[in-house]
């Protein structure tokens, strides 16, 4: 569901493509020691389970880096290096075979340095990540200026958020966007265009507002997320709000749902807000009703029972659960497979018609062979 999807250059991060008319994809990061080259893989297996497209791991040290190689041979899904200020870890990600880079060209501003990561990158056609995050801006009237970790945000809050539109006031959303040009710029005065751009803040408006200037400005793939949003629950309601705001307006190519829990709950709450947005075309989606009085059944039980054995399915299947025998077919008439639940029995149904009934007691397990059958029947 795009009101008009902006086209971005197409770029690839292994066998995916970004940008372009790609489907949006997921991404994650490992919370293991990038070290630990068991944990991490067995991290990664289970996001690539749950519908992770593109993982991210932190390289904070040269043993990191060289872990990366037996990661990057193991992963069923694409490898990006987060790299901060260490060109060298940089270069050791790109021998070890990643298939990405985050980086800010702008956090090691020696330009020979720069320049041999930019020359290994297009030798293997890795792209890089520039991320602008709020919490790490230059000081105002000091982009370029500062250096590694002296770089912070002085000044940066006392801008107003939004420029008026009849004023030529400096804004935030301005500090961000022009942040995020010099890193470009950085790149591309290298002769260096496989770039993916991401402009991260806490704050909803602020974010949403720089990500649509920013893709006004540049024609490169789009990374959305808002960053440090909080637990699974505030944090994903806010990533849920930020970034289904921006999909909707046709913005972005890949996402990520930041959130201080399992990485995999960041992959379930992305893959639910592009299903929501009708812009994922895999996994069962979920219509359940909330409960009231007249549910005869604990239907809040019954449809985290379903939610669960679905959870990893690939099938485009919309499913229903509904606390009502009478209504709840018709209620839910376009799901393909759907269970109402009354007193001492429970309806099944498929497109809104009644296709058998079966003991409250056994529902569950009714419902799940009727399930395993319509997604036989797809495969």
């Amino acid at each position: 569901m795009y009101k008009n999807k902006k086209i971005t250059k197409p770029i690839y991060i292994g066998d995916i493509q970004i940008g372009g008319m790609s489907p949006v994809s997921v991404q994650s990061m490992t919370k293991t020691p990038t070290s630990d080259v068991s944990k991490t893989v067995n991290q990664i297996l289970n996001l690539s389970d749950n519908g992770c497209d593109i993982v991210r791991c932190g390289v904070p040290d040269e043993k990191s880096a060289v872990a990366l190689k037996d990661i990057v041979q193991n992963s069923p899904i694409p490898v990006v290096a987060d790299i901060h200020f260490h060109y060298e870890l940089a270069l050791k990600a790109i021998e070890s075979g990643v298939n990405g880079l985050r980086l800010n060209p702008g956090n090691i501003r020696d330009k020979s340095k720069i320049t041999d990561i930019v020359q290994n990158a297009n030798k293997k056609n890795i792209p890089i990540r520039i991320g602008v995050n709020f919490g790490s801006l230059p000081p105002v009237g000091s982009i370029g200026k500062t250096k590694g970790i002296s770089r912070h945000k002085m000044g940066v809050e006392e801008l107003p958020k939004i420029s008026n539109k009849n004023s030529n006031q400096y804004s935030q959303v301005e500090h961000m966007i022009r942040t995020a040009l010099w890193e470009i710029n950085i790149l591309e005065s290298l002769k260096f265009y496989n770039i993916k751009i991401s402009m991260k803040a806490f704050d909803i408006e602020t974010t949403v507002e720089a990500y649509k200037g920013i893709s006004k400005i540049v024609p490169y793939p789009i990374h959305l997320g808002i960053t440090e949003s909080g637990t699974k629950d505030s944090g994903s309601i806010r990533s849920a709000v930020g970034i289904g705001m921006l999909l909707y307006e046709g913005i972005g190519d890949t996402i990520r749902v930041s959130l201080s829990d399992d990485p995999v709950e960041e992959v379930k709450a992305g893959n639910n807000i592009l299903k929501a947005l009708n812009l994922k075309q895999t996994g069962v989606t979920l219509v359940s009703c909330p409960g009231c009085a007249r549910a005869d059944v604990d239907i809040i039980k019954l449809a985290n029972q379903v939610d669960k054995i679905t959870q990893k399915s690939k099938s485009k299947l919309k499913i229903a659960v509904m606390g009502c025998e009478v209504n709840g077919p018709g209620e839910a008439k376009d799901a393909d497979l759907g269970i109402a639940a009354g007193v001492g029995k429970a309806v099944i149904f498929k497109k809104g018609k009644k296709e058998k009934i079966v003991n409250s007691d056994t529902m569950l397990e009714e419902f799940e062979k009727e399930i395993q059958k319509m997604e036989d029947k797809i495969t």
